[in-house]
């Protein structure tokens, strides 16, 4: 990572877009380059070619992540679809899907909500990965506006043996305040994720069925 880039632009679509991760993830294109978001003492956005985007698409709904758009959480109800660039029949990938606008933007004080952990994802062929957290779709609470929703690939150098404890699709423990940078280190896992892609939700009339579905 090189150019730091310092303009008043750049800086808001920092703060409006991306914010809070402790190692640059992808953030989108501009100007025919990559830009990430590092958090250090002060962030910035880096210029980069190192990430793939991750192509995200929810097959039920016909709708895609494309890096910040808004879909609703009734379109994102089941896992969607994942493909990335680079992945060769033996590779190992783990996946993550995370909220870092919980419960809002103003006050994430449960910043890094885990939605989705999926390890040993072979070849990128996540429906045949280990399911560490089941996948639960957007659920933003009324009145909190958007909320982003990053999926970030990471690659593993070989199959890992995970002895976290499962989180099912009807349950909320463990999920809140996740924190990436922690398992990264116990896994010996590169910082950096090989691909990522994000989009926002705000909430609809099909947030109280999520949210009952936790509380069981």
């Amino acid at each position: 990572m090189r150019s730091i880039l310092h303009s008043t632009l750049n800086r808001r679509w920092c703060s409006q877009q991306w914010c809070g991760f402790p190692t640059p993830y992808f953030l989108g294109q501009r100007d025919g380059k990559k830009y990430h978001y590092s958090y250090n003492t002060r962030p910035h956005l880096y210029a980069t070619k190192s990430v793939f985007v991750v192509q995200v698409e929810w097959k039920a709904s016909g709708v895609k992540a494309e890096g910040g758009n808004e879909l609703a959480p009734s379109q994102v109800k089941s896992a969607p679809l994942l493909q990335w660039s680079g992945v060769g029949p033996d590779d190992m990938h783990l996946v993550c899907m995370l909220d870092p606008d919980a419960p809002s933007r103003q006050d994430p004080r449960a910043r890094h909500w885990l939605h989705w952990l999926v390890a040993n994802v072979p070849g990128g062929v996540v429906s045949k990965g280990e399911v560490v957290a089941a996948y639960v779709g957007a659920g933003p609470p009324k009145g909190t506006g958007l909320h982003r929703y990053v999926l970030l690939v990471f690659k593993q150098p070989k199959k890992l043996r995970m002895d976290e404890v499962r989180i099912g699709a009807d349950s909320g423990k463990g999920r809140s305040s996740f924190s990436v940078s922690k398992l990264l280190g116990k896994y010996k896992l590169p910082a950096a994720p090989v691909a990522s892609n994000f989009f926002q939700a705000q909430w609809d009339q099909y947030v109280p069925t999520l949210h009952k579905q936790l509380a069981k």
